[in-house]
């Protein structure tokens, strides 16, 4: 009997050996691409019965050219790159990773905002000048972290554990997430029902919100004009979140003090991109998620996902379930 086929169609930094590793010894027959493009992707999976996805669109047109897949196994907590719909039509399942990195990303979004507000960047970059203190003051004053108030967008797993970790640090925490349960609200986290007065009582935005039809864009002028005069972005979730011609607005006129972005809409960004030359941006290479033992579990959990699924019949985490009496795509903050 021929051994199924798994095929990791991007894997970007990331190392699939261990996760091939799991897979061969369950029974499958690995195959390891390096590329986004769907003719490539076509070639190497038209027998796959599972794909492993980095950041590879996966649409209508790709999955008619690869008749006997049954599962796609995305290495994130986010799963726009697949085409869920269309999944869910075709009786697909679709996994994602919920909780790969929910610590480290918490954490880096953390260090964003105590960066901005201490203006750690422009300290640095006094000293090295030949400056000191006073050269450092004299281009503004950091602000006590204890008088401002964190605002998440958001309420899933790193926007729970940003907040844990934030609330002996800042003075108030708060959050807009219409579809979080009042039993799973954190205590001491303030609950807006308005995502507009969310953004008129905060001086740090920070967002955590899937990239849906309706997210798109959220950070947009009128958000941005909202938050306290002097305000802070953060988004460590996904770059298209962000209206970038209005946060270069936002900067330029004085309304935000600056921003900290891990996402891009175009990544890498292309040489010319203004959000890589302003003073007020500081830049990440959508490294939030890495750290050496996420770094493991962005491969290895997915092919658990596989496994579990060629094994049971059902995956670890799936967001779309073609077994489900209404086949149905889960929506989640992360």
């Amino acid at each position: 009997m021929r051994q199924p086929v798994v095929v990791f169609t991007d894997t970007e930094d990331l190392d699939p050996e261990p996760a091939a590793r799991m897979l061969e010894d369950a029974g499958f027959e690995v195959r390891i691409g390096d590329s986004r493009d769907p003719d490539v992707i076509a070639s190497l999976a038209v027998d796959a019965v599972a794909l492993i996805v980095g950041y590879a669109r996966i649409d209508a047109a790709l999955l008619d050219r690869l008749p006997g897949l049954r599962m796609i196994a995305t290495m994130s907590a986010g799963y726009d790159m697949v085409d869920t719909v269309e999944a869910a039509r075709r009786g697909l399942w679709v996994t994602n990773l919920p909780s790969a990195a929910t610590e480290d990303v918490a954490v880096h979004a953390f260090a964003c905002a105590l960066s901005l507000i201490r203006r750690l960047p422009q300290a640095d970059a006094v000293v090295r000048a030949g400056g000191w203190n006073e050269e450092f003051a004299a281009g503004g004053l950091p602000r006590r972290a204890s008088e401002l108030t964190l605002g998440l967008v958001g309420l899933g797993r790193i926007a729970r554990h940003l907040a844990t970790i934030a609330a002996p640090v800042f003075g108030r925490i708060a959050a807009y997430d219409p579809h979080a349960a009042q039993a799973d609200w954190p205590a001491g986290v303030e609950r807006h029902d308005d995502l507009d007065a969310l953004a008129a009582a905060t001086d740090v935005l920070s967002l955590h919100v899937p990239l849906t039809p309706t997210t798109h864009g959220i950070a947009d002028a009128r958000l941005l004009g909202r938050i306290r005069p002097g305000g802070l972005l953060v988004n460590v979730s996904r770059g298209e979140l962000v209206d970038t011609a209005a946060l270069l607005d936002a900067l330029e006129s004085g309304r935000l003090a600056g921003a900290a972005l891990d996402v891009l809409p175009v990544e890498p960004p292309p040489p010319g991109d203004p959000l890589r030359g302003h003073p007020d941006i500081r830049l990440s290479p959508h490294s939030a998620y890495l750290s050496d033992t996420s770094r493991r579990a962005y491969v290895c959990k997915p092919a658990e996902n596989v496994i579990a699924w060629h094994r049971t019949g059902r995956p670890v985490t799936p967001v779309v379930d073609p077994t489900a009496p209404a086949t149905s795509v889960e929506g989640a903050t992360v």
